[in-house]
């Protein structure tokens, strides 16, 4: 993986983190992948190990969970 990869759900929290994360990355480093809109995406964000949105995995495999919007179980709701 050479992006990172943001991972959200849409909620305010989501949206805010999404705008954090585009200041400090250069977009064309990052991939916005919204879950709520790519349900298709949800299950290659829990193989990543997102166990909450909004969550960024790093090119290297980390997971970073970046406050708390909504669980995985909420968003495949």
């Amino acid at each position: 993986m050479s992006k990172s990869i943001f991972y959200h759900a849409g909620c305010p929290v989501c949206v805010s983190a999404e705008h954090d994360i585009l200041s400090l990355i250069n977009p064309a480093n990052v991939e916005i992948v919204h879950l709520g809109n790519d349900k298709s995406k949800i299950a290659a964000a829990e193989a990543a190990g997102v166990k909450s949105v909004p969550a960024l995995v790093t090119p290297n495999g980390n997971v970073l969970h970046i406050n708390f919007g909504a669980s995985m179980a909420d968003v495949k709701a």
